[in-house]
């Protein structure tokens, strides 16, 4: 089928990216079991699962480096039946990216948008434009060689960002830097999805990283979707033992170590707690889950830890601190992916 080249349509908060029942197996390996997902236009999805998931050959075909057995894609609004099109119209920042460290970072950029048929002068304005985008306006002139591994990075994240792009599929940005270098990366990309309007694809394997930017998470395992959603949807739907969802936040009581089974005793009379487990015998860590609103207890009840509170005084037991624990996307992750292979 012949290329069409009037594709392009406005951005505005729409969807930039749709996969619908993408299928792709080798031999007679599944690997993609019908992945569903969308992306809009300003916002950062988590895309998460463990090794073997389905991660990368979703990724590849969505970049159309491997066509799909079954399924299609949108790129703003382009079909992947326009794979010369769709490329026109993602940006890629990969786990490992090489550039020639004899170029500078502006003649690399440079010679990055004339591939995509910009002029000399247009790609040396697009070139420096985004390397004060990034950061590295100071370091244009500066050989790749002596750039240390962040600039590099946000030298890749220029890069994916040189054709204008309505997505852009960012693989461990921040792997290999210091928590300084891994803080500020991650602000560039929040910064860039708010500011262009694109829709942004992250892998990763630091989920809190993961928690701390992204807007959407997808959680793939054994090539299907166990998960997605808002990150605070997915974070606040696990499954207990017996599939029912729990909601809510534990919380963690610290006291003293001799006064721990006395503790443990009047924290377990309080409605509504489910377990009370010792989580550090010498600091005297306490850590108190409730049961779930569908076993008919108050688990959303608004003075729950108040009453808590008010067990341990009336024994007279001190209270060194006292702390909500909200399930974090990585306990989420590792249950839900748990609970795949099971």
């Amino acid at each position: 089928m012949a290329e069409s080249k009037n594709f392009a349509a406005p951005r505005t908060g729409a969807e930039v990216l749709l996969a619908k029942d993408l299928r792709k197996s080798y031999g007679p390996r599944e690997a993609l079991k019908g992945l569903s997902f969308s992306l809009k236009a300003g916002r950062i999805l988590g895309f998460l699962g463990p090794n073997g998931a389905g991660k990368t050959t979703a990724i590849r075909i969505l970049t159309t480096i491997l066509q799909p057995d079954a399924g299609q894609f949108f790129v703003d609004n382009i079909s992947s039946q326009y794979p010369n099109e769709i490329r026109r119209r993602i940006g890629v920042l990969p786990e490992s990216l090489g550039f020639h460290k004899q170029m500078t970072g502006l003649e690399c950029l440079v010679f990055f948008a004339r591939l995509y048929g910009r002029s000399t002068t247009e790609a040396r304005s697009t070139g420096m434009s985004l390397l004060k985008d990034v950061g590295l306006e100071q370091r244009a002139k500066s050989l790749v060689g002596s750039y240390s591994r962040g600039m590099r990075q946000r030298l890749g994240i220029a890069r994916a960002l040189v054709n204008d792009p309505a997505v852009v599929f960012l693989d461990e940005p921040t792997l290999g830097l210091d928590p300084r270098g891994q803080q500020e990366l991650l602000e560039l990309v929040q910064h860039i999805s708010a500011e262009r309007n694109v829709g942004i694809v992250l892998c990763s394997h630091d989920l809190p990283e993961v928690e701390s930017v992204c807007d959407d998470v997808v959680i793939l395992n054994l090539g299907q979707i166990v998960a997605a959603g808002t990150v605070a949807e997915v974070i606040g739907r696990t499954r207990s033992q017996t599939g029912r969802l729990m909601q809510g936040s534990n919380v963690r009581i610290q006291i003293p170590p001799d006064s721990v089974v006395e503790a443990r005793k009047m924290i377990a009379t309080v409605s509504g707690v489910m377990q009370v487990t010792l989580t550090d015998d010498n600091a005297g860590w306490l850590r108190v889950e409730f049961m779930d609103a569908s076993d008919g207890h108050a688990s959303d009840d608004p003075y729950r830890n108040n009453k808590i509170l008010e067990a341990l005084i009336r024994a007279e037991i001190p209270i060194l601190s006292f702390e909500a624990e909200r399930s974090r996307l990585q306990d989420v992750f590792l249950h839900l992916t748990e609970e795949a292979v099971a």
